[in-house]
């Protein structure tokens, strides 16, 4: 099983929920400049720049693994809609393209990264999994306070995303209905 298949559905999952925060977002713009809260500790000052710092980290994740410069991603403007998340769609394909063509055989290579102050050894694959875990922990956070700010963000659950239902056929009582 390569590591791609293992994650796939995730992927999916994550697509699905940034399309629906992408069509939230267009009909409440405002809501980017939410602030974070007072235990914020400052790097990140709004939902907006959250949003970017979603797809930030991940674009950054796959330049750890190919041993590339890290992106200076302050440009993509946090308060854009179009800008934002049309750089997650590129932080995506970054990563999808680095599963399909990354040698199989380096994905449990060590080596030594750097994150702010501190350098860790970690593996290739640990970080496609971490970009993955961070961003659905940061998009529940996004919810938690846009809840509390009064806003009602939707149902952003695995279970409506459908992704396993797909892959079902149709039963007969869906058959009649169609």
């Amino acid at each position: 099983m390569t590591l791609h298949s293992e994650i796939s559905y995730l992927l999916e999952y994550t697509e699905w929920d940034r399309a629906q925060w992408e069509a939230w977002f267009r009909a409440n713009p405002g809501a980017f400049a939410r602030g974070l809260g007072e235990n914020s500790d400052g790097r990140i000052k709004n939902i907006g720049e959250l949003v970017r710092h979603i797809f930030s980290a991940e674009q950054r994740y796959v330049e750890r693994i190919q041993e590339l410069p890290i992106s200076d991603t302050s440009t993509v403007p946090p308060n854009d809609v179009d800008a934002l998340f049309a750089f997650g769609r590129r932080s995506r394909q970054s990563l999808r393209d680095l599963l399909r063509d990354f040698p199989s055989e380096r994905w449990n290579e060590p080596r030594q990264v750097q994150f702010g102050p501190n350098k860790r050894v970690v593996v290739p694959r640990t970080m496609v999994v971490q970009s993955v875990t961070h961003e659905l922990r940061h998009w529940a956070q996004i919810a938690t306070l846009l809840r509390l700010a009064g806003y009602k963000p939707g149902l952003h659950d695995f279970l409506a995303s459908g992704i396993f239902e797909r892959e079902l056929p149709p039963t007969k009582s869906a058959a009649v209905g169609a």
